[in-house]
């Protein structure tokens, strides 16, 4: 979306990997999860002598200069936990989002979020489980769910989750307008409430949906169960998740149905949260550098249209959120479909805001 002929397009990827033909025989314009992956690396490893990976910035300090700041002292630390200080005129944070649990629950050696599936999966050892609890009713929580059932032959999956069914994602034509590049110049200059609204009204777009071929081969599975008399695959729908615990051997959930206010305990080896994700806390890592920012009645951030968080005159150093910017600019800012756009525009707005940029100050008027 953001230049069509870039030679780091997921196009300019498959030919670099001699899959151009095979992907456009393919007739579909969704890539696996793998193959998307595969291009981010791609991508990234063409990017390797710019990026510094391994590193954590530990402290950002704003730098005084007579009056005015315009550089951040940053710390960052290597791998090898040496620190080191840079200086840089502007500042762009992308912390992206952070697993969320229900309420009073940790993980734990039993109790896992999905974030880390695939490595906690890999790090495990013992005996295979032989029932699992998948919490959620989103798009992860039914890929989770998916994957059990289909690589654990002989575990029992367990899905629950306070809605009767899936609900399927929207992801109809006129729906995903709201994704495109110019929706975000109306949603940032609408008023608080028409923002809310446009919110909600869109939320099945991304949030807590799953897509209708998933819905559909898991209903498949559950249904071909219940005909041959083994059923792994069990739906505990219309049900509230009151607590889960570890204990010894296992994991145990509370839940309540909800159409009776029935309460039951399911005990399983491994349950993995699905839950979702909260947005980083990004001025939480600048420390100080923090109280120039400007906030809204809510306490977050206020965000200008090219992502530059406002802050008071005598700031001339930029911070710059990638992601993180929902309330101001809408759905597509946790969005991966978008980034190189969110990008383009950042970058756009940093050189036009170079000191070399800057027009002349204007004369005194005497």
């Amino acid at each position: 979306m953001r230049d069509p002929s870039s030679d780091f397009s997921f196009l300019a990827y498959l030919r670099d990997k001699g899959r151009l033909v095979d992907f456009i025989n393919h007739k579909t314009f969704f890539p696996t999860r793998t193959e998307f992956h595969d291009y981010f690396s791609w991508a990234a490893g063409r990017l390797g002598h710019l990026v510094r990976y391994d590193a954590e910035a530990v402290a950002v300090e704003p730098v005084d200069a007579g009056g005015e700041v315009a550089e951040f002292a940053v710390t960052v630390r290597d791998a090898a936990g040496t620190p080191r200080a840079v200086r840089a005129r502007n500042l762009v944070i992308g912390g992206g989002l952070q697993p969320c649990l229900p309420p009073g629950v940790a993980e734990s050696e039993r109790v896992w979020h999905n974030q880390r599936l695939l490595i906690r999966l890999a790090e495990r050892t013992g005996p295979p489980p032989r029932r699992w609890t998948v919490i959620g009713a989103g798009q992860s929580a039914a890929e989770v769910t998916e994957y059990l059932h289909r690589t654990h032959p002989d575990a029992e999956v367990c899905s629950v989750f306070s809605r009767y069914g899936y609900s399927p994602a929207d992801d109809s034509p006129f729906a995903n307008r709201i994704f495109d590049p110019e929706a975000v110049d109306l949603f940032h200059g609408a008023p608080e409430e028409v923002k809310r609204r446009l919110f909600d009204y869109h939320r099945g777009t991304n949030y807590s949906v799953v897509d209708l071929d998933l819905i559909e081969e898991l209903y498949r599975r559950a249904y071909q169960e219940r005909v041959a008399g083994r059923e792994r695959l069990r739906m505990l729908n219309a049900c509230k998740v009151l607590d889960v615990r570890e204990v010894p051997g296992g994991a145990r959930t509370t839940y309540e149905f909800l159409p009776t206010g029935e309460r039951e305990v399911l005990d399983s080896d491994v349950v993995v949260c699905a839950t979702g994700y909260r947005p980083f806390d990004a001025l939480g890592l600048l420390g100080p550098a923090a109280a120039l920012c400007r906030r809204d009645g809510e306490g977050r951030p206020l965000v200008e249209r090219d992502y530059r968080v406002s802050t008071g005159p005598s700031v001339t150093a930029g911070v710059y959120l990638q992601g993180g910017t929902e309330h101001t600019h809408g759905i597509t800012s946790s969005l991966l479909s978008n980034g190189a756009v969110r990008a383009g525009e950042i970058l756009d707005s940093i050189l036009a805001r170079r000191p070399e940029h800057r027009p002349a100050a204007s004369p005194a008027v005497r």
